[in-house]
C-alpha cells in the first residue's frame, strides 16, 4: 500500500553537530553529508552562518560549503541576520532557514532578542532572498512547551507562523523543542493552526526526549503534514534534559514511515552507515532504536553464517 510521499529534512550536520564540544573537521563533515546524499536524502541542512564565537562548531561554514562543491540543490543553512544571509549567498545556497520561537523568554535566551525583534532582523534576510530567488524556511521553536515559561498557547504559535509566512517563508517547521509533547497536545496545536493555514505550509520537528516523537509524527500525518525533520542516528542531544535523546533519529522515522505505507526515497541501510560513520568520529553511542536493532540483526546473521561455514567446510 502506497499512501504517498513524505519529505524528510535532515538536520544532523547542523542541528545535530552544533552542540558537540570537540570540533569536527571539515573533511569529516563533508563525508558525512556525502553519505547522507547517497542515502537518497534530498533536503539537508548542512550548517549555519553565525559569528564564529557564537557556535564554534559551525565556524567553518564557508569552508565546508566550498568543500561540498557547486551542486547546491540538496543543501540549506541557518542564517540569523543579513550578514549570515550574505555569506549564504556567497556560498551559492538556494535555500536558507531562519529561527525564532513562540516563547519570549526562549527567544531572548537563544538569540538575545524578543520575538518581534527577531522578526525585524529577518526582514533584510527575506528581502535578499526574494531578490536572489532563494527560498526561506522558518523554524518556530517551543510550540508546545517552553523550559522557562511552561506550556505555550497554540494561538501564539499561529501568530508567529502567520507573520513568517507573510514575510515570505514557504514552510514553517514546528519545533517541539524539549520533547515532552504527546499526540493530544499536538492535535490541539494543529487544530488551531489548520483552521487558518493549510497543512502543506507546516513541517513537524519532534524531539524524542520522552520517547513520543514517532507518536507525534503519526498524529501530524493524520492532520495532513507531509514533511518532518530528523537527524541521522538521533544526533544532537536536548540541552534541557541532560543525557536524554534530542532529535528524532532519521532511521527511526524512515522505518516508521515505510512500514506504515509511506514512501521516503531514503535507504535505511545507507542512513545506518552514515550514522555509524559520524558517531564513530565523535566518539559517542548512537541513540536510534532502529539503528541498534539493525546492527544487532546483522551481527546475528554474520555469526550464523560463520557457524554454518564452520559446520559445513567446503571440500576440494
Amino acid at each position: 500500500m502506497n499512501k504517498g510521499r513524505i519529505s524528510i529534512v535532515e538536520v544532523g550536520p547542523r542541528d545535530g553537530l552544533q552542540n558537540e564540544k570537540a570540533i569536527v573537521p571539515v573533511d569529516v563533515k563533508k563525508h558525512f553529508i556525502d553519505l547522507l546524499v547517497q542515502s537518497g536524502e534530498q533536503r539537508i541542512e548542512v550548517t549555519s552562518f553565525v559569528r564564529p564565537g557564537v557556535i564554534p562548531q559551525l565556524a567553518d561554514a564557508s569552508e565546508l560549503m566550498a568543500a561540498l562543491g557547486t551542486d547546491r540543490q540538496w543543501f540549506s543553512a541557518l542564517v540569523p541576520n543579513r550578514r549570515g544571509m550574505e555569506k549564504a549567498l556567497e556560498a551559492g545556497l538556494r535555500e536558507v532557514a531562519v529561527f525564532t520561537a513562540a516563547s519570549e523568554t526562549f527567544t531572548k535566551r537563544n538569540i538575545n532578542a524578543s520575538i518581534a525583534e527577531s522578526l525585524e532582523r529577518f526582514e533584510e534576510v527575506f528581502a535578499l532572498a526574494q531578490s536572489n530567488n532563494v527560498r526561506v524556511r522558518a523554524y518556530v521553536s517551543t510550540v508546545i512547551e517552553c523550559p522557562y515559561e511552561g506550556k505555550i498557547e497554540p494561538t501564539r504559535v499561529l501568530e508567529v507562523s502567520e507573520a513568517l509566512l507573510q514575510m515570505g517563508a514557504y514552510e514553517i517547521s514546528l519545533g517541539e523543542t524539549i520533547g515532552v509533547a504527546v499526540p493530544d497536545e499536538v492535535s490541539r496545536l494543529l487544530e488551531i493552526l489548520l483552521r487558518k493555514l493549510p497543512p502543506e505550509r507546516f513541517a513537524g520537528h519532534f524531539h524524542d526526549t520522552s520517547g513520543t516523537a514517532l507518536a507525534n509524527v503519526g498524529c501530524a500525518l493524520q492532520f495532513g503534514l507531509r514533511t518532518f525533520d530528523s537527524s541521522a542516528g538521533g544526533l544532537g542531544g536536548c540541552p534541557y534534559a541532560p543525557g536524554a535523546a534530542g532529535n528524532l533519529a532519521t532511521e527511526d522515522l524512515v522505518y516508521f514511515l515505510e512500514r506504515s505505507g509511506w514512501q521516503t526515497g531514503v535507504s535505511l541501510d545507507k542512513i545506518v552507515g552514515a550514522s555509524a560513520y559520524i558517531y564513530e568520529k565523535i566518539g559517542r553511542g548512537i541513540l536510534s532504536r532502529v539503528h541498534a536493532s539493525i546492527v544487532a540483526r546483522r551481527a546475528r546473521s554474520e555469526k550464523k553464517t560463520v557457524e554454518n561455514t564452520a559446520s559445513h567446510p567446503a571440500s576440494n
